[in-house]
């Protein structure tokens, strides 16, 4: 896949989403589409980061095999994310009709963080509920917490206090710092090292339980993404 856009489709709209939460504009390409309503104002931009409490991660065709349509005013906007664990970072999930496996997968590493057997039954609003508690904070700011970074999870996204303005993926073992174009080569994780989490503690918890996101990383790393 090409990773940059043709510049006759580039559009300066800020539908690309960063482990931050934040919506930019990028002519990089991501492997996944989100949704969380419709952020259009009147005038057509995008002003909202979102209307819904249900933010989903999906793939990036409709079930006929098209292209997804981009940025109609009244439908939903379609965010984009490099890879899915951006997807969780921002607070998304995944999306449980174009996503099934995927997402009856974390339904039962989610069931399993909660303490319940897999086969459990849980509501999707339920889940979106207590995600959104997670996602933001009193002032619609990213939810964050400290933590030690050795003790979490592989797909967490975090930020080193050196670096706080910097995404990084925790995986496997070493650490990627992120852009819109991608991931940096892995780097060693400090054992002593304290960050700030990005992606939401509950999903930190389901990750823990054994849900694998898709990753996009470099392609000389030790551990391919699926």
């Amino acid at each position: 896949m090409n990773d940059i856009a043709a510049p006759r489709q580039l559009r300066n709209r800020p539908n690309r989403v960063t482990p931050f939460g934040r919506l930019e504009p990028s002519v990089c390409r991501g492997a996944f589409l989100g949704n969380r309503g419709d952020l259009h104002a009147a005038d057509g931009s995008i002003r909202k980061s979102y209307a819904v409490k249900f933010w989903i991660c999906c793939t990036l065709e409709e079930t006929n095999g098209q292209r997804v349509t981009f940025d109609e005013r009244g439908h939903c906007t379609p965010l984009f994310f490099w890879d899915e664990a951006v997807a969780m970072a921002a607070g998304h999930r995944p999306c449980g009709q174009c996503r099934k496996p995927a997402f009856h997968a974390f339904k039962n590493a989610y069931n399993r963080a909660k303490g319940f057997p897999d086969g459990h039954f849980v509501s999707v609003k339920e889940i979106d509920a207590e995600l959104h508690t997670y996602r933001l904070d009193a002032h619609k700011r990213q939810r964050r917490y400290r933590a030690s970074a050795t003790e979490l999870p592989s797909g967490t996204f975090v930020a080193f206090d050196s670096a706080p303005e910097t995404a990084v993926l925790l995986w496997d073992g070493s650490a990627y710092s992120w852009s819109h174009a991608g991931y940096a080569e892995p780097v060693g994780i400090d054992s002593l090292a304290q960050v700030n989490v990005l992606t939401p503690r509950i999903l930190v918890e389901v990750l823990r339980a054994g849900y694998v996101p898709s990753v996009r990383l470099p392609v000389n790393a030790t551990r391919k993404s699926e």
